[in-house]
């Protein structure tokens, strides 16, 4: 039985910056703290803040008559979560870092580590836009594109830690060439960058996805015809997920989901055009915003823990 008074310590980890917070069993959140990552410091130096502000955190809990009983952090990267190991990290600089046993040691509480994007997607469909659904993929559009395919509230890791990248889907073999080095990847087309930079090709100054989403739905031809471009690539990508996973509800996070019905209204439109044989499945904005991570590397701790 849960006490009232028990809360987990949650980390969200970002390339930039770290959300942090104190969240109760049932998800409810009771302190929230926001730092710089500053990765350019290096990786030991993130390490020890991260261990720094879990400490802090865990203080904070105890100031206020609470009791942390465990420890989640989320990172972005490959993460391997049988081991608590941040294996690599191309935002962070994290390369075979032992983050759950440092923080288990720092903190002498059960720890849990996992993926940034996993976890979000496991309070999505837990809390969040997903909830009455059993089978869930969500999708995380941003800089790059990743997603987690979460089963009755688990999300897959993968052999390798590194289940969920769909934004490496293969959908334009002539398209740009990707960060990983292929050309053609759904992240190279349909990322918030990739959006704001092949605008930017064409138009010869520089814009955000936003702005691409504000031009296009004022009318601009140009701006339209990319964000379009985007959202037949997404289609593709989101098509092929369904294959594979054939889930109830796709849920869509991200800073290039905040466009709304810009994005959802044309982009469910392409979908069922792609579909044939499989259901379609409800495409739904995200609901926890840049809260999910947080409560979804507490649940994770809760569940390494039960």
């Amino acid at each position: 039985m849960t006490s009232s008074g028990e809360v987990v310590v949650a980390l969200d980890v970002g390339g930039t910056g770290m959300k942090c917070a104190l969240v109760r069993p049932d998800g409810t959140t009771v302190h929230v703290e926001r730092h710089a990552t500053e990765a350019s410091r290096g990786p030991e130096a993130v390490v020890g803040t991260i261990l720094d502000v879990a400490e802090g955190l865990a203080g904070k809990a105890r100031a206020d008559g609470l009791t942390a009983v465990a420890c989640g952090i989320a990172v972005p990267g490959v993460v391997d979560e049988a081991r608590g190991v941040a294996v690599w990290s191309a935002n962070v600089g994290f390369r075979d870092v032992p983050l759950r046993e440092l923080a288990q040691a720092r903190l002498g509480l059960p720890t849990a580590l996992g993926h940034d994007v996993r976890v979000g997607g496991l309070a999505e469909a837990r809390l969040g836009a997903g909830r009455d659904a059993d089978h869930v993929l969500f999708v995380a559009i941003g800089t790059g594109i990743a997603a987690a395919h979460v089963v009755h509230g688990s999300a897959a890791a993968g052999a390798h830690g590194a289940a969920g990248e769909i934004g490496h889907i293969l959908v334009r073999p002539d398209g740009p060439r990707c960060g990983c080095g292929r050309p053609g990847c759904l992240e190279a087309v349909a990322s918030a960058s990739a959006i704001g930079r092949r605008y930017a090709e064409l138009a010869g100054a520089p814009a955000t996805a936003a702005d691409v989403a504000d031009r296009a739905a004022a009318g601009e031809p140009l701006a339209g015809r990319v964000w379009q471009e985007a959202v037949e690539a997404l289609a593709d990508g989101l098509a092929t997920g369904q294959a594979l996973f054939d889930v109830e509800t796709v849920v869509l996070g991200g800073g290039l989901a905040q466009a709304g019905a810009r994005l959802l209204d044309p982009l469910r439109a392409a979908l069922r055009e792609r579909l044939t044989f499989h259901r379609e499945p409800r495409l739904v904005a995200a609901a926890l915003g840049d809260e999910a991570g947080c409560l979804g590397a507490a649940l994770l701790a809760l569940d390494a823990r039960a």
